[in-house]
């Protein structure tokens, strides 16, 4: 029953606010999607520490769903580790992002709107979380697009909101086209979209294939392919990923939303969750690693010369869940979720704490327009430094465990894929290290590059915005610590059982604790570099960072402009659509489909047209005509005769 009221009570503040928003005003529309939310961070962590601690796994059936045929859907709450861990993350940290809006949309004019959204989007991702079924799963994945979509474009009025809201939406449509089909082919394997029924049966469909063109292709395989893309797209990872810099435009509580406990997770969740089909796709599990180790990478490099607060820290999360699909990919799912949970507390801390920058710098994003704001805004810099302490992976700060482990999982693979992951996530880690620490140097730090006019406004963020900033502080700096030993540690075993699925020929979370010292430290060394290396361009030598530019402008203009995939997407494929849609709209639309009709009616004005011409108003014509129609009709009677 808690575990239920954790899943509903965002939904029941949602439609409070935002059917009764105007009609009760916005403090009360905003009292209830908090209530709703509190209600969840109550009863979502009280269920997990419950299962955590020894209670018992089970399913929470709501009824039928959708009965067709062969096709039996129930609608069903599933309770296992998976699932109750992703739920206490989700309500928790949604809940103080809710509390945090109080503050930081305070001047709004259609709160009410926004915290409806922010509600229904919680409870959409707690629906996706606790799915028993694909069908329930995608109703939840769906749900968070339509959500995201609303807050993104929540500035209606502003074009690039719009923009950024319609990208989102239209790039993750394209990835969920792929997860349909995966979840066809599923139902048509295994009979089923049930987990129960689909992990049951796994090894009894290993030998399937499927025949296309002519080839045949292993099931499982085409199946894992086909999830792990609808994940990219969730999870925007490499070549998917271009709408989440874009959402930025959305309010800092949304990104912050977005990026740390829903949507973006999903994709990771997804991929935990299929473990036991995963596990007999290996090609596919291959794939997932080589696509994440690369976004890893390649987030990384873009971090670095970003110059928007909030676009470095989205691309610290692009990068990030590159970090976790690493982990899925070797197998190494218990890391992942780990990844998963500890990112989110930092994550959200860093958007949250870069909100509280901009709302003390008159809403300004641009670094370079800051500096010196430590002495300003200290509590804000306090949390900001364990933020990013624990983005850095220093310990003993939560992200210190979970990304230690995934390096060290990518290295115990001992493949030629995971020794590419093992590179690319310490080159990933140096890189992390020095964004991070470069964003807080020009922000807090060093010489003040902020105006007159700002300064005389900047001021601390109020309290409504600081305690959740406190509260998630905490969990960046000890959830690592005190969640070590059941996702990664001795305990995992027994704590895991039943909610992610090993194959016994995989033995890396076995010897995760066991990897060479050398791999271990390799994370803090190259860390501390990173650190090193932002102190000496930003603090010691600020000078350092025009030099490079003007000596190596390739490179330069290269990483600030994301790699030009916005351009090459541009040019391959939204120009040329164009073109097909204004061609389709020219000579398909205007010519045949209204040109048609509209030639007939044309010709049938003209003919009226000229049928007018005959009425003269003449008796003495109109006798004449009748007269030789009598005589032609008297004629032709004669000749038939």
């Amino acid at each position: 029953m808690v575990y239920a009221i954790a899943v509903f009570a965002p939904l029941v503040g949602a439609l409070i606010s935002g059917l009764l928003g105007k009609a009760i005003g916005d403090r009360a529309a905003m009292g209830a999607s908090v209530l709703g939310m509190l209600i969840a961070a109550a009863c979502g962590p009280y269920a997990f520490f419950v299962l955590a601690q020894g209670g018992e796994p089970g399913t929470i059936d709501l009824g039928t769903w959708i009965e067709a045929g062969k096709f039996h859907v129930s609608w069903a709450l599933r309770y296992d580790t998976l699932a109750a861990a992703m739920v206490a993350m989700v309500s928790f940290v949604s809940m103080l992002i809710h509390v945090y809006s109080i503050g930081y949309m305070s001047h709004d004019a259609t709160r009410w709107r926004f915290f409806s959204y922010l509600s229904l989007f919680s409870f959409a991702m707690l629906m996706l979380v606790t799915a028993d079924n694909l069908a329930q799963l995608f109703f939840g994945w769906e749900g968070v697009g339509l959500c995201s979509y609303l807050l993104i474009g929540y500035w209606y009025d502003r074009p690039s909101a719009c923009a950024a809201a319609i990208k989102a939406f239209i790039v993750n449509r394209i990835a969920d086209l792929p997860f349909a089909v995966g979840v066809a082919l599923i139902f048509m394997t295994f009979g089923s979209i049930e987990f129960s029924s689909i992990f049951a049966t796994v090894t009894k469909h290993g030998a399937d294939t499927y025949r296309l063109f002519g080839l045949t292709f292993p099931a499982l395989e085409v199946i894992g392919f086909l999830l792990f893309i609808g994940a990219m797209g969730k999870s925007a990872q490499l070549f998917l990923h271009v709408w989440l810099p874009d959402a930025m435009e959305g309010p800092t509580p949304v990104s912050a939303l977005i990026h740390a406990a829903t949507m973006v997770t999903a994709g990771v969740f997804l991929m935990a969750r299929m473990s036991p089909l995963m596990e007999y796709a290996p090609y596919a599990a291959s794939f997932v690693t080589i696509v994440g180790a690369s976004t890893a990478l390649f987030a990384a490099t873009v971090g670095c010369c970003q110059n928007d607060i909030k676009r470095v820290i989205a691309y610290s999360t692009c990068s990030q869940l590159g970090y976790m699909f690493v982990a899925a990919g070797v197998g190494a799912y218990q890391a992942s979720i780990f990844h998963l949970i500890t990112h989110a507390f930092f994550k959200a801390l860093l958007f949250l704490g870069a909100g509280s920058v901009i709302h003390a710098m008159s809403d300004e994003q641009d670094m370079r327009r800051m500096g010196g704001l430590a002495k300003h805004i200290p509590v804000t810099c306090a949390v900001m430094w364990i933020g990013n302490l624990a983005l850095a992976g220093i310990p003993p700060l939560a992200g210190s465990y979970s990304k230690d482990a995934i390096i060290s999982s990518a290295f115990l693979a001992h493949s030629n894929v995971g020794s590419y992951a093992f590179i690319c996530t310490v080159m990933a880690a140096f890189l992390t290290a020095f964004y991070s620490w470069r964003l807080l140097f020009m922000t807090f730090h060093g010489t003040s590059r902020v105006d007159h006019r700002t300064m005389e406004h900047v001021h601390e963020s109020p309290a409504v915005m600081l305690i959740p900033l406190l509260l998630l502080a905490t969990g960046a700096a000890f959830a690592g610590m005190l969640l070590n030993g059941w996702f990664i540690g001795h305990d995992q075993v027994h704590f895991w059982h039943g909610s992610i699925f090993n194959n016994p020929a995989n033995e890396i979370m076995r010897h995760i604790e066991h990897a060479p010292l050398a791999v271990e430290l390799a994370p803090l060394i190259v860390g501390v570099a990173g650190i090193a290396l932002a102190y000496a361009m930003y603090i010691a030598r600020p000078d350092l960072p025009k030099i490079f530019a003007k000596e190596h402008p390739r490179i330069y203009f290269f990483l600030l402009n994301k790699w030009y995939f916005d351009e090459l997407y541009d040019r391959i494929f939204v120009r040329p659509l164009i073109c097909i849609a204004r061609f389709s709209w020219r000579i398909g639309d205007a010519t045949i489909i209204d040109g048609v009709p509209n030639g007939l009616a044309a010709i049938a004005a003209g003919g009226a047209r000229q049928v007018v011409k005959i009425q003269t108003g003449s008796l003495a014509a109109y006798a004449f005509v009748m007269l030789i129609g009598v005589v032609a009709l008297v004629g032709v009677f004669m000749l038939f005769r």
